[in-house]
């Protein structure tokens, strides 16, 4: 049986960083599983997390189980299939969060991890041209740029923003998040950055490092409390290899389903499965948390400043040029341009609302075709949600996806503010300095007012933005799963590093936080190493 130093499950946000990390010195030997492809020819284009929204040979396309909470819905749950994760195929917005969060996260007893001891990992991690640089990282490998796109549009919408009460923002991951500002993405000369590109292409040049692809992880190997490996599939078997420690980098879904599927979580759960319990840890698959979207939509009354004009038929022909030419244009953009970050209250200390301001309109979230009409979407999400849900395996056949339940808009608190959030969103589209542009609000429409009637128009139409987190979550009690020191709770050799041990949301999209938890897991492991 095959010997290394550790196993890495999972080359995507985290587990690309610490196979770049524990590799730099050439003294431990690393395996890095990756289920999915290498690559797919069409992840190096931003636009690439419209494209591949659906595409089964870069995406997993997990579906959430029908709840009542979401109209009886399967909600889509895209998670990344190749080399660099969800960072390959996401939609390349770069927020750090506030310092809030993780002030709040070393609070629940997870030292090591408040706001002045990531701060320096996170600007270790990036290479951003601009804002003050006693916050902000200029030489790290994750290549961070401000959307460079211009139009008459976005002016019009920052001016209505201060108009409705609302300031700019240059640097939404500085000390101070609220406002609205120019979108902060992680693409470089048009090119999309993912950790693939960023740290594991580096990586693999090294002798002391070897990356298995479309190499599923079946279970973890457990000797009494001890963990000493993987198995895993590959070439139409299952290979075993034994380890010093294995660390689970396969996220918010795929992280809770290994557990599982080894033995490892709630009893009940594992048994009904026909799973044999070898540690019993209850809270595994537990605290799933994700952001949920109102998507507005208002028709756009000038021709040629949205994409819907742009970029369809011969204006797609054009915008291809463009981007080959100077790489620019449509194919170049991020999800969103421009975003905001708000209050909804004003007695509240940082904002708790996220707004995604859209230059286009989509037909179906699934497919991402853009509307035949010229128009804009606003997307509106609370920052930090309290709804609760879960993430369990529904066979012991690790090729069949997990159950996953959000139950979203269950907390009252995440009602309110998504309607308060929407009635902003409405505010800022509907001031004066829109009145050129604006046309009829034709998603869901003016006549959808109340308070009842928005919750239901969520319910039957919302998506999630692609955020779970939270279902290994960190923390010292016994609803979590790791310590803060990434070690799963009773078990030795056995480390989480991913989006699963966030203990709360961070306040934005989650991409630059699973970076970060990538680096500070490394750091982790070389200071024990150093002590050793």
């Amino acid at each position: 049986m095959e010997q290394v130093d550790t196993i890495i499950v999972g080359a995507g946000s985290a587990g690309a960083v610490l196979a770049h990390r524990l590799t730099a010195d050439g003294r431990r030997r690393v395996l890095l599983l990756e289920a999915g492809r290498p690559s797919h020819p069409y992840s190096r284009l931003p636009v690439s997390y419209g494209l591949l929204i659906d595409e089964p040979t870069a995406n997993w396309r997990f579906r959430s189980t029908p709840e009542p909470g979401t109209a009886n819905r399967e909600i889509p749950v895209p998670r990344g299939k190749l080399l660099g994760g969800s960072s390959a195929i996401n939609g390349l917005v770069y927020v750090r969060g506030q310092p809030l969060d993780f002030d709040t996260w070393a609070q629940f007893g997870n030292r090591g991890w408040s706001w002045d001891d990531v701060l320096p990992v996170f600007r270790r991690m990036e290479a951003f041209a601009q804002g003050d640089p006693a916050v902000r990282g200029r030489g790290g490998p994750l290549h961070v740029t401000e959307v460079a796109d211009r139009n008459p549009l976005y002016d019009a919408i920052v001016a209505a923003a201060e108009q409705a009460g609302q300031r700019r923002n240059p640097d939404y991951n500085g000390l101070d998040q609220e406002g609205i500002g120019r979108t902060q993405a992680t693409i470089a000369r048009g090119r999309r950055m993912s950790t693939a590109v960023c740290y594991l292409d580096e990586a693999m040049r090294r002798p002391n490092l070897r990356v298995v692809t479309e190499a599923l992880t079946h279970r973890v190997l457990l000797e009494g409390t001890r963990c000493v490996g993987v198995a895993y599939e590959s070439g139409g078997g299952v290979v075993e290899v034994r380890a010093r420690e294995v660390i689970l980098c396969a996220g918010a879904i795929c992280t809770p389903q290994i557990l599982e599927l080894s033995g490892i979580g709630d009893p009940d759960v594992l048994r009904a499965q026909g799973v044999a319990v070898r540690h019993a840890l209850p809270a595994v698959g537990r605290n799933l948390r994700d952001h949920i979207a109102a998507r507005l939509i208002w028709r756009i009354k000038v021709p040629g400043v949205s994409y819907n004009d742009r970029a369809r038929g011969l204006g797609l022909m054009r915008e291809i040029a463009r981007y080959l030419a100077s790489g620019s244009g449509f194919l170049s953009l991020p999800s969103a341009p421009l975003l905001g970050f708000f209050k909804t209250r004003p007695e509240l200390a940082t904002p708790d609302i996220q707004i995604h301001f859209v230059p286009y309109s989509v037909k179906d979230p699934k497919r991402r075709k853009l509307q035949t009409f010229p128009s804009m979407t606003t997307a509106v999400y609370q920052l930090r949600p309290e709804s609760l849900g879960s993430v369990h395996i529904r066979s012991a056949d690790p090729r069949e996806p997990p159950a996953i339940r959000f139950n979203f808009l269950s907390d009252e608190i995440d009602r309110r503010t998504i309607v308060d959030g929407i009635r902003i969103a409405r505010r800022i589209i509907e001031s004066p300095a829109m009145d050129t542009y604006r046309g009829d609000e034709f998603q869901p429409g003016r006549q959808v007012e109340r308070d009842d009637e928005l919750i239901d128009w969520m319910r039957r139409t919302s998506e999630t933005t692609y955020h779970p987190i939270g279902t290994c979550r960190m923390g010292p009690g016994p609803d979590s799963v790791v310590d803060a020191t990434l070690k799963v709770h009773g078990l030795q050799g056995l480390r989480i590093a991913d989006a699963s041990i966030m203990p709360t949301m961070p306040s934005g999209n989650t991409n630059a936080p699973a970076v970060m938890i990538g680096e500070k897991a490394a750091d982790l492991i070389g200071a024990e190493s150093s002590a050793a």
